[in-house]
């Protein structure tokens, strides 16, 4: 595992010239981006933008073509995912993938059993901690995952993240499929995270006024490159939509 002496401390997730496909089709090209500490990042995109393909080679799930990934400092580009939950990476998956037939108790320890040793020295995250920062949770925990609505199985999944003491918590299509209502149980769950435990966020959000509303930076991804990356703030909606669309502006 290669370490890299001139990154600076506070960026825990980087990638490098990142590229991934499928087969013959380039899905991630060459992309290039920094993760710091208690920081929220949303990636946005239309369908078949490489959003959820990024996300999972940055976890190890699908494997890069070329291009470095590091965490803390630590080159973990040769690393399967399991390895890289151990040190810290964690991703919440599109649909969700919780054992329907196990209750969210079991679920959670199950993700316990495979976490790795936290760097810091700092409490590690148990049942009792994340009822606490997901309290919706805690009438659910005997419940089969199978039987949640969309929304608690959203919480679920990433109450399973949390049981493997992420530094970063990677979160794919946060809404996808879930009601008005359910979204803003989610985002809510993600604000106290947030607030209390300084979770570091990297999130795919289709809704791209609650990506910019929720998030301190934006990186707009088209046809596997990353064609915008602003702060959240005072950002430019009509800006994001056209990168988001490949608008070409006259200069």
């Amino acid at each position: 595992m290669s370490v890299n002496p001139e990154k600076s401390t506070d960026v825990l997730l980087e990638a490098r010239h990142l590229s991934a496909s499928h087969g013959q089709l380039v899905a991630v090209r060459e992309v290039s981006l920094q993760l710091r500490a208690g920081e929220t990042v949303a990636l946005v995109g239309s369908n078949g933008a490489g959003k959820t393909t990024l996300m999972r080679t940055l976890a190890g799930v699908h494997p890069a073509q070329g291009g470095s990934v590091w965490l803390g400092g630590d080159e973990v580009s040769a690393r399967p995912a399991h390895q890289r939950v151990q040190q810290g990476l964690a991703l919440v998956p599109e649909g969700r993938r919780l054992f329907a037939d196990m209750t969210v108790r079991e679920n959670l320890l199950l993700a316990q059993e495979h976490r790795g040793r936290l760097r810091d020295g700092g409490a590690g995250w148990t049942i009792e901690r994340v009822v606490q920062a997901l309290p919706a949770l805690q009438p659910l925990m005997n419940r089969p995952a199978g039987a949640l609505s969309g929304g608690q199985r959203q919480a679920a999944a990433i109450a399973r993240a949390l049981m493997t003491n992420p530094r970063v918590l990677l979160i794919d299509e946060v809404s996808l499929g879930l009601s008005p209502r359910a979204v803003d149980e989610v985002y809510q769950h993600l604000h106290d995270l947030r607030r209390e435990a300084g979770t570091t966020l990297l999130l795919v959000e289709q809704d791209l006024g609650r990506a910019m509303a929720f998030a301190d930076r934006v990186l707009c991804l088209r046809e596997g490159r990353i064609v915008l990356a602003a702060a959240a703030a005072g950002l430019d909606r009509q800006l994001v939509t056209d990168a988001y669309f490949g608008v070409e502006h006259a200069t």
